[in-house]
């Protein structure tokens, strides 16, 4: 279950049920999370830009938090269809749009099909291309693995890598909410992701296209990155990179002050 804490409403769209939140009022921002993750990775932020007077929408991905389940796979597809079903239930036009690492490539796939909905773009520790033979057969394997050896065991397996390996000792409460919320994901729903996430377009083109503003936020110790983060902001036209330090793949959590800092320097721009 989704540790968010903020009142949990819910919508049923596409034939599943999602769980959101809704906080604030001003331009919608939509917070994404990322793989085995929930709502709650965004909890700060929700606080932080509530505050500075934006309506902050974070739903439960379908699969994950208190959203319900669809074993089996679900691509990448039809987790933005949610969204923008979402969108459309709550009556909102275009977004701000944050994706966070598997939902980077959501927030990728709304922009490519739908850009007319995004008003401004934050792609946050993702990786644009498609997989080669090997990572779908990466996915695959790992979905499986998750799927006979639970999600504790996936938890204690990643989390070095969620965040940066010295964090897990410096930051124990963020170690503990990252190693808790993946634990408590629900591994058929974590494993329908992971094989969705094998079969992704490759996003390159749709980068490029793309001419409304865009930020690009990486942890600077991000273990997935492989200078990804670079090569978005180039390819974006109105691009800007913002590294976060002291942070590996959640920077939001591992370094909340900064994070926000570089996400509402972007945000204030906007206005």
């Amino acid at each position: 279950m989704s540790r968010s804490t903020f009142t949990t409403h819910t919508v049923r769209v596409n034939g599943t049920q999602l769980a959101y939140t809704d906080e604030g009022e001003g331009c919608p921002v939509v917070l994404l999370h990322g793989h085995a993750y929930d709502r709650s990775m965004w909890d700060a932020q929700v606080r932080t830009l509530t505050r500075r007077g934006w309506r902050v929408i974070a739903p439960d991905l379908r699969g994950f938090g208190d959203s319900e389940v669809t074993p089996g796979i679900v691509y990448t597809e039809e987790i933005a269809a949610d969204v923008l079903a979402l969108l459309d239930h709550l009556g909102l036009g275009s977004v701000v749009l944050v994706g966070f690492s598997m939902a980077g490539q959501v927030a990728l796939q709304i922009l490519a099909e739908h850009p007319e909905r995004v008003a401004a773009l934050v792609v946050n520790d993702t990786v644009p291309r498609a997989e080669d033979a090997a990572g779908r057969r990466r996915r695959h394997t790992g979905a499986d693995a998750i799927i006979a050896g639970g999600m504790a065991a996936y938890a204690e397996k990643v989390l070095a890598s969620m965040i940066l390996a010295e964090n897990v000792e410096r930051l124990p409460d963020v170690a503990r909410a990252v190693r808790e919320m993946i634990a408590a994901s629900p591994a058929q729903g974590a494993a329908a992701a992971m094989r969705g996430r094998a079969e992704r377009q490759d996003f390159t083109a749709t980068l490029r296209a793309w001419d409304g503003p865009a930020l690009v936020v990486v942890g600077e110790g991000d273990a997935f990155d492989g200078g990804a983060a670079e090569v978005m902001a180039d390819l974006l036209p109105r691009g800007e990179l913002a590294v976060v330090p002291r942070s590996g793949h959640t920077p939001n959590m591992e370094n909340p002050a900064d994070y926000d800092a570089a996400l509402t320097r972007f945000l204030d721009g906007l206005a």
